[in-house]
């Protein structure tokens, strides 16, 4: 007997679903992608074409009415993510939503209630979490393996200033540097330390020449016991993406904490141990981790009230430095 798998609609023809989460969901084991939308019917058919999916619509709604369809994954840009999760909920599709889910907590929050209405299941997509190292680096962790956590550093910044038409470039719809990769050192060490900020104080730069968004941003994250985790992030900087866990007994550090091979030094008394963990696709484990929660009706990995976490702690990053004000969170 075969196994049943989840079938997927793609709603835009985004770079990052063509680079990444599209040959994810094909490489994944329990998961197929049957169709993509675009504006364009001639855009939808050329993608599906290059990327092997059967059926191509020229409109979102034509794709949200299609039965065949059981998960649609949102790379729209950032300022759409809301309307059309909603829409996908109401049509009974569960959905896999790009970072940041949504520009602030209120809007999370809405996509949540009609989601959970709909009976659909809501994710966000942040591929780097279904990484086996993540686990194994928070049992070390929790072992004492490096002592007692006293901070932890975050860096992703990339060079992508010349495009000045890039969307990310526009601030009303949920452009800059802190929503597109400053989350990422900000969900991980939520997610390394199990726990939440109760404030940040962030220090950016706003570029006349690209909207006025955040070009580069820096901060100071805060969570219990004096740990903090010092972060920066930019679309106008040489390309890093690291994060590094310091305690009283030694350190962890990822070079390539976010995208890249899925290595980490252990590092203890100044001497490092180097340890490979498997790189096994994190856009295909994302992909049948959320297969998973619909075929067997498990929960997701990552809860609800964990997006609007995140997404709090992210639009607080961006607040303080708009406001050049320290953020408390309550």
């Amino acid at each position: 007997m075969t196994e049943r798998k989840v079938k997927w609609g793609i709603l835009g023809t985004a770079s990052i679903g063509k680079r990444s989460v599209i040959p994810g969901i094909q490489e994944s084991s329990r998961n197929t992608v049957r169709a993509v939308a675009s504006r364009s019917l001639e855009n939808a058919q050329a993608f599906a074409d290059e990327l092997g999916i059967p059926t191509a619509y020229g409109s979102y709604e034509e794709l949200l009415k299609d039965p065949d369809i059981d998960a649609v994954y949102i790379p729209l840009p950032n300022h759409l993510h809301k309307e059309w999760t909603l829409k996908a909920a109401k049509a009974g599709k569960h959905i896999l939503c790009e970072k940041p889910i949504a520009l602030d907590e209120t809007e999370a929050a809405e996509m949540i209630d009609t989601c959970q209405q709909e009976n659909v299941l809501l994710a966000e997509a942040y591929m780097y979490r279904h990484q086996k190292r993540y686990e194994d680096i928070k049992k070390r962790m929790a072992d004492g393996e490096i002592g007692e956590i006293r901070a932890l550093r975050g860096v992703f910044t990339f060079e992508g200033s010349q495009n000045t038409s890039n969307i990310r470039f526009t601030k009303e719809w949920g452009g800059g540097s802190i929503y597109d990769v400053g989350c990422y050192p900000i969900s991980a060490a939520r997610f390394l330390l199990d726990e939440e900020p109760s404030a940040v104080t962030t220090h950016a730069f706003f570029s006349p020449e690209h909207g006025n968004v955040d070009m580069m941003a820096a901060g100071l994250m805060e969570f219990s016991n004096g740990v903090a985790l010092s972060f920066d992030c930019g679309m106008w900087a040489e390309f890093r993406n690291e994060m590094e866990i310091l305690g009283t007994k030694g350190r962890i550090v990822m070079k390539a904490a976010y995208l890249g091979d899925q290595s980490y030094d252990l590092i203890q008394n100044g001497k490092v141990t180097h340890v490979e963990d498997e790189n096994i696709n994190p856009y295909a484990s994302q992909a049948d981790d959320f297969a998973t929660a619909i075929l067997d009706e498990k929960p997701l990995k990552f809860s609800s009230q964990d997006i609007i976490n995140n997404i709090r702690a992210v639009k607080g990053a961006l607040t303080s430095a708009e406001n050049q004000e320290r953020v408390i969170f309550n």
